[in-house]
């Protein structure tokens, strides 16, 4: 097929696809943008999603309600009793005119009070007042001023907002100007207010019954998150916590507590399994040891010693993993005193060790399992230690968590290597080499205590030129 060329070389149908793809593209990009600013404006919480969503109809039915009620009654009134006040004026302009009293014109005014409820002056010949400001509602204004432009052929002059409760209408007249002063309910249609405070009213009344019952109905579900929270992080559950709330708010409370009760008789079953494994294989071992302790010491007994003691190593991390925090219960704990006896613990391994801990008027507790937790900063001063001559320990808060860096002088690890280390059994033999009684399991047992307690860890580049390890944890 042939295509005509235009100026710039393409065929036209080609153009007219990069313009549409252009365009379709410049909406896209637009349509994301309004969906990433809608969900910055747009609240997060269940309670106030649900409060939207039950006040966003009342407020569309009031206001399809009052847009009827004013297009239709209060406009219609309006105009009707606009439509009787122009008239009676234009009644009394026309007996002004055609019919003469003989005692003056007091009949007249007597009886556009008595009959017409108006009241009537004839002011001497001269020039209408000047125009007043447009009234920011000026229903009854248009409604006047059309229906008096209809009835009286004549220059006229109104007044709807200098009094709030009388309307003035002024009539330019050959000989007189003529005053026209009524009520305003005889124009307007006075009553709408009624209407509108008992729709709000009514309003107010749906909305605080709908906030009451909304409470009632997230609180449960509140409860239920605070208390898989606390179960996730190792704490005991609220102690007002029960199953509560609507019928499938109940189930999913009845479930979550007994998979906590699966959970946690699991776990105590493995950790009493694993203390009769512990205490059988390290009665072996102590026999081992006894056995080797008689024997004369050849480098061949040695060499046994010293598998033993690396067996026994191996042995205890293997269970240490396989325990996790072995059930321990949270706890307050100072954080500066468990650092310090980390630090100082940790000076038999022979390297600089140095504590630093930003100032605070209080110091830092939280609730800790303590010992596990201990236990996953000693692994990481431990790997530290083990790969650099210098290791420093740093504290600090921010905004609600507590962040502990642990840096060393050492090799460091590969940044695509950094997520690997915490796989159990996994070691790397470039910068951090096998060396002996290294399991691989320091790194994953200590970002699992830390993930016990919430927080997590992670391992980025130290300021000293090797590894530093964070562990996060929320106060």
């Amino acid at each position: 097929m042939t295509f005509l060329r235009t100026a710039s070389g393409a065929p036209p149908r080609i153009r007219w696809n990069r313009f549409l793809i252009s365009i379709t593209a410049w909406f896209r990009s637009l349509r994301e943008l309004g969906a990433r600013r809608l969900s910055d404006v747009v609240p997060k919480g269940l309670y106030a999603r649900a409060l939207i969503i039950i006040i966003a109809p009342i407020v569309v039915l009031e206001g399809v309600v009052a847009f009827v009620f004013m297009e239709r009654h209060w406009q219609a009134v309006t105009r009707r009793l606009s439509e009787a006040t122009a008239r009676d004026v234009a009644a009394l302009i026309e007996i002004y005119d055609n019919y003469p009293f003989k005692d003056g014109h007091g009949r007249l005014v007597e009886m556009a009070r008595d009959r017409l409820n108006l009241s009537m002056q004839i002011l001497p010949a001269g020039d209408l007042p000047a125009a007043r400001p447009k009234p920011f509602f000026d229903l009854l204004d248009r409604a006047l001023s059309r229906e008096i432009s209809r009835q009286i052929d004549r220059p006229y002059w109104i007044d709807t907002v200098g009094n709030s409760r009388l309307v003035e209408i002024r009539v330019k007249h050959d000989n007189a100007v003529l005053r026209f002063v009524a009520t305003r309910k005889q124009t307007y249609a006075s009553n709408s207010e009624i209407f509108l405070l008992w729709m709000v009213g009514s309003s107010v009344i749906l909305l605080t019954v709908a906030i009451m019952f909304l409470r009632n109905q997230i609180r449960p579900i509140v409860k239920l998150a605070e208390a898989a929270d606390a179960f996730g992080k190792g704490r005991p559950a609220p102690a007002d916590f029960r199953p509560r709330g609507a019928r499938e708010v109940r189930q999913a409370a009845l479930a979550f507590m007994e998979m906590r009760e699966r959970i946690m008789t699991h776990v105590e079953q493995r950790t009493t399994m694993l203390a009769g494994v512990s205490h059988d294989l390290r009665t072996i071992l102590t026999r081992f040891k006894l056995q080797l302790a008689f024997l004369e010491d050849t480098p061949e007994v040695q060499s046994l010693r010293f598998d033993v003691n690396e067996m026994q190593h191996m042995l205890e991390d293997y269970l240490a993993f396989s325990k996790g925090d072995g059930g321990e219960e949270a706890k307050p704990s100072s954080l500066k005193k468990m650092l310090r006896e980390v630090c100082d613990e940790a000076e038999v391994l022979g390297v600089d060790i140095s504590f630093k801990m930003r100032r605070r008027k209080k110091d830092i507790v939280l609730p800790l399992k303590r010992h596990a937790f201990k236990r996953a900063i000693t692994n990481l001063v431990s790997n530290a230690s083990r790969y650099g001559t210098c290791v420093v320990i740093r504290a600090a808060t921010e905004r609600r968590w507590v962040r502990i860096e642990v840096d060393d002088n050492g090799p460091g690890i590969p940044e695509n290597e950094r997520e690997n280390v915490f796989r159990p059994f996994y070691r790397i033999d470039v910068s951090r080499n096998q060396d002996s009684g290294n399991t691989g399991l320091g790194l994953a047992i200590a970002r699992d205590i830390a993930r016990s307690h919430g927080g997590d860890i992670t391992l980025g580049e130290s300021s000293m030129g090797g590894l530093r390890a964070i562990i996060s944890v929320p106060l």
